[in-house]
């Protein structure tokens, strides 16, 4: 969809504007984010535990996980921000300087490893074998899509840095 919108600029017409185009997409995210949610923890709940999970370091390492995906969810979005978080810079919504603070400067791509901690602490806090095939699942989705997003958000910071040469 932000590949289409690049290259058509159609959402931002429909819209408006390319930041209300943004901030729609940004809720259609937010809102599957809690649809994917709900679903993978409905599916661990009806599927049996996994007896050599189901302890207490299984379960404090779960959780040490996830506050570890919060914390680098949570710091992306703050450094982002909302047009920075969803992929603003596809409606033409552009950040001054490519963003290296914390979790930037620990971590490529915070917010997709963020979530992907997230997945797998939720997993082993719940023992649940189907917890973790899913975070496997996650975890390729976010590898295929960074394999996809990296090159073309690149792509897009350097026609913007060819244009400020130009001026």
């Amino acid at each position: 969809v932000a590949r289409w919108e690049h290259k058509t600029r159609a959402l931002s017409r429909a819209f408006g504007s390319p930041r209300a185009a943004c901030y729609c997409l940004g809720a259609v995210i937010l809102l599957l984010n809690c649809v994917r949610s709900h679903c993978f923890t409905e599916a661990m709940k009806s599927q049996p535990k996994l007896e050599g999970l189901d302890c207490h370091w299984a379960y404090y390492s779960g959780l040490a996980i996830l506050a570890v995906g919060t914390l680098f969810v949570v710091s992306s979005f703050l450094a982002l921000g909302f047009t920075g978080t969803f992929l603003g810079d596809y409606f033409g919504i552009l950040m001054e300087a490519k963003v290296t603070s914390f979790p930037f400067s620990v971590l490529d791509n915070p917010m997709y490893w963020g979530s992907t901690a997230i997945y797998l602490g939720w997993s082993l806090m719940h023992a649940s074998p189907a917890g973790l095939l899913l975070t496997a699942v996650v975890a390729i989705s976010y590898t295929i899509a960074v394999l996809y997003e990296g090159p073309f958000t690149e792509e897009i910071y350097r026609q913007k840095q060819k244009r400020t040469k130009n001026k």
